[in-house]
């Protein structure tokens, strides 16, 4: 994932060039969605109300039968959004 700063908000792609063999396909939106729900509830500052604008673009992924599900991609966005910033130093107040 590339984390950028943005103007406002938070936004979350998937790069178009992004393919994963997983089976049913329809399942990986949901599994994308779910990832971007942890980075963003990572990124959360509640008691202040404000998500850190972010910008965010998913570009390598893999899923497997047997370990893939939404659950397991949330988790893997929240612990992408805190890798991301503990990388610029920024401290989650």
């Amino acid at each position: 994932m590339d984390f950028e700063p943005a103007a406002e908000g938070f936004a979350f792609e998937v790069a178009p060039e992004l393919t994963v063999a997983y089976e049913p396909a329809e399942a990986l939106s949901r599994f994308f969605a779910a990832a971007a729900v942890g980075i963003e509830e990572q990124l959360s500052l509640p008691e202040h109300g404000v998500v850190i604008a972010t910008r965010v673009v998913l570009r390598r992924a893999r899923a497997d039968t047997s370990g893939s599900h939404e659950l397991a991609f949330k988790i893997a966005g929240y612990l992408a959004g805190r890798k991301a910033l503990e990388r610029t130093g920024c401290p989650r107040l």
